[in-house]
């Protein structure tokens, strides 16, 4: 499984980042997402962060 994020979609309300600071940051910017771990050893906490995104901007991806 890998994180995908579309900066086109990011609104940088920053909900990733709270949710799993070791997978995701902020564009110092414009606030958008940067994944920092493309393929997170947490499962659960990349799916709570997609779920939150408030744009949608992240998705999961099986590899």
């Amino acid at each position: 499984m890998r994180i995908v994020a579309d900066k086109d979609v990011c609104v940088g309300a920053g909900q990733c980042v709270m949710t799993d600071p070791e997978v995701f940051d902020q564009s110092e910017d414009d606030g958008t997402v940067i994944v920092l771990v493309e393929k997170p050893l947490d499962a659960e906490k990349a799916r709570e962060a997609v779920n939150v995104c408030p744009s949608q901007a992240l998705s999961l991806v099986e590899d």
